[in-house]
């Protein structure tokens, strides 16, 4: 049986830190849906462990949230693609083409890449603490940024200015 404040506790975390989620899980996974799916699982999880956590919930439901991401794309088989968009009439600001440039170099990358470079790069995780959160050696996460750096620079070398931090 949850307590009251218990219940509470959650909801309020649910209701402050699903949009900081929701934007992790969607540069995690490059899909709208996906991250979805990411975000309910790891606060589905999360709440079956409330009464456990201790002290700030964050970085336990971020665990979650990287560790289901690394389990989906260990199984997955097939790699769904989209369908390039078909409105030309329509024209973009420069931030959003910048955007857009970004998203489909990184959709490029493999799932393991885009994780590391998320993990180090926006979520500001150091080698050690993304290898921690992934299950996997300091080693692998520093060849893995080489590796995922390298190819966005080979993909697209007109975003060169924001690939710095790797250099």
């Amino acid at each position: 049986m949850v307590s009251e404040s218990a219940r509470h506790a959650f909801d309020e975390f649910v209701r402050a830190r699903t949009p900081a989620l929701a934007r992790t899980a969607y540069l995690l996974t490059g899909d709208a849906h996906l991250a979805e799916d990411l975000v309910q699982t790891a606060l589905f999880k999360a709440a079956r462990a409330w009464h456990r956590i201790e002290g700030d919930p964050e970085p336990y439901v971020r665990r979650i949230l990287y560790t289901q991401n690394v389990s989906w794309w260990r199984r997955r088989r097939f790699r769904e693609t989209s369908l390039a968009s078909y409105d030309d009439a329509a024209t973009a600001a420069p931030d959003s083409d910048l955007r857009l440039d970004l998203e489909a170099a990184l959709a490029r990358l493999t799932e393991r890449q885009r994780t590391v470079l998320v993990l180090r790069f926006f979520e500001d995780l150091t080698e050690v603490q993304t290898a921690h959160a992934l299950g996997i050696g300091a080693g692998t996460v520093k060849s893995t940024t080489r590796e995922a750096l390298a190819r966005l620079r080979a993909v697209a070398p007109h975003l060169e200015e924001l690939l710095e931090v790797g250099s």
